[in-house]
């Protein structure tokens, strides 16, 4: 496809474009029946595989909309595609390529894109969108090189490479670093923007320095560049809540209420669960009664963070009022919420109920998840029912995580197990549960092999298949061990 057959402005109008373009916009078609990764993968082949034409600015909002929903590799896969087909890339395009390389390809490879650009494209928003990839990936030598880097090259500098910074500092436990950045800001003449503040605020707020946190705010208000939003006042707000300065919260949540004049679901979600923090039950009914009235439809995650907050103020039964009235109306039955309120049940020792809503989750189309196993594993441990524990672990392994990856069980919950099968010299059991973790790690580790070894010298049993896991595994046990391993081993 050459260059001429996208169109760089939004002159031309979707509906009256020739039948040798996409009937309609690019987006829609994508995302016709939900956002899902799979439907939206699809659509785009067949999209692909149609060799029908598209504007430009469509493929611009169509990266924009599947990075917004984290759906990286089919933006990846557009923007590539469409390169090969001869959309022209302009700068601000090449630092969103490199973001998706990064993404989902890793940081070397957005190195290599990075290298490969021609110099003319290594400009501020490129070497900006590398510095960002340092920073998420927490590779702090690599992301203070690269930004001293893009000032001995005079690149000019906005806040948003300073507040990449300013996020890793935060990310890596380094608050300390944050004001001289601030200050380096200031120097250079470079704007603070809200993300500045709030993020200069938090670290304030992480060395317990309230009374500087304050007159952060009492400088952006007198520099007047910069209004306060309601994500400030959130910030502010959970901020007094940690210190356990209450009455200052609420005054703070009063403000984001009243900046929150678009009505952003995120910021009526932040005043539930910060009132609920504060202990502030009335408050949080008040808003969520606001939040209904706002929005026609009560999205899912709505009803997760108002289940969650009411079950950590303890009204349990205000929870279970509100998943029925969330139940009786949802097109998917969302497991999230039902875990919500399963994990209530098992910490007040209900686990009736929780059978129960598992169940009746599972017949309703949602089935358990990890979460949910993860939540039953608890419950059995503390109540001392391993063998229930050990099948939740072998459960939630083979579901696995919501983003595909692997389900591992926390070295606390291994050793907990481990050291019940030693206990009560149970081989097998230990066996067994090495097994069932091994499906999910490479290497089942030291401490556990340990304890598998005093496990067969408390049973008084001998094993000929122990010393070649140990090698198969690379694994050194320590000095007792090997003094047992000696008595345990046979050829």
């Amino acid at each position: 496809m050459s260059v001429n057959q996208f169109q760089f402005g939004r002159t031309k109008s979707v509906a009256k474009r020739s039948k040798k373009y996409l009937e309609e916009a690019l987006y829609t078609r994508l995302f016709r029946e939900g956002s899902e990764e799979a439907s939206v993968r699809h659509k785009l082949n067949q999209f692909l595989k149609s060799h029908k034409r598209v504007y430009k600015w469509e493929v611009g909002d169509t990266l924009k909309k599947l990075r917004d929903r984290k759906l990286y590799y089919p933006a990846l896969k557009l923007s590539e595609t469409m390169t090969k087909r001869g959309m022209n890339k302009m700068v601000s395009d090449h630092a969103i390529h490199l973001d998706l390389v990064a993404k989902t390809r890793g940081i070397a490879a957005a190195e290599n894109y990075f290298i490969d650009l021609p110099e003319s494209s290594k400009n501020h928003l490129c070497y900006g969108a590398l510095l960002n990839c340092y920073c998420k990936e927490l590779m702090t030598e690599e992301a203070e090189a690269l930004m001293e880097k893009m000032k001995e090259l005079n690149l000019p500098l906005s806040a948003m490479p300073y507040n990449s910074l300013l996020t890793l500092y935060t990310k890596t436990g380094q608050p300390e670093k944050i004001p001289a950045i601030i200050q380096e800001m200031k120097a250079s003449n470079v704007m603070l923007d809200s993300y500045t503040y709030n993020v200069w605020m938090r670290a304030l707020a992480a060395v317990n320095d309230i009374a500087e946190t304050e007159r952060v705010i009492d400088e952006m208000k007198r520099d007047g560049r910069v209004a306060g939003d309601w994500t400030t006042y959130s910030n502010l707000a959970s901020i007094y809540v940690d210190a356990g300065l209450f009455e200052k919260a609420e005054k703070a949540l009063k403000e984001l209420e009243k900046r929150n004049v678009c009505r952003e679901l995120s910021a009526y979600q932040f005043l539930i669960t910060l009132y609920g923090r504060a202990g502030n039950l009335i408050e949080v009914f008040r808003v969520w009664r606001s939040l209904r009235l706002a929005f026609l439809k009560t999205a899912n995650i709505s009803y997760l963070n108002m289940i969650q907050t009411l079950i950590n103020l303890k009204d349990l039964p205000g929870a279970e009022k509100c998943f029925r009235e969330w139940e009786s109306g949802c097109s998917t039955y969302d497991i999230r919420i039902a875990n919500a309120l399963i994990g209530a049940y098992t910490k007040e020792g209900l686990l009736e109920k929780a059978e129960e809503l598992k169940e009746r989750a599972r017949r309703r189309g949602a089935k358990p998840n990890a979460k949910t196993w993860e939540i039953f594993l608890d419950y059995y441990l503390k109540s001392g029912e391993f063998k229930l524990a050990v099948d939740c672990v072998a459960n939630a392994i083979s579901i696995g995580r919501g983003d595909g990856g692997k389900w591992l069980p926390s070295s606390v919950v291994v050793r907990r197990l481990m050291e019940h099968f030693e206990q009560e010299k149970d081989v097998d059991g230990a066996e067994g549960f090495l097994e069932i973790l091994k499906k999910a790690v490479d290497n089942v580790g030291a401490e556990a092999l340990e304890s598998l070894i005093r496990t067969y010298a408390a049973a008084g049993r001998t094993s000929p298949v122990i010393r070649r896991w140990l090698k198969m595994e690379n694994v050194e046990v320590n000095e007792v061990c090997m003094k047992l391993l000696e008595k345990i081993s046979v050829e």
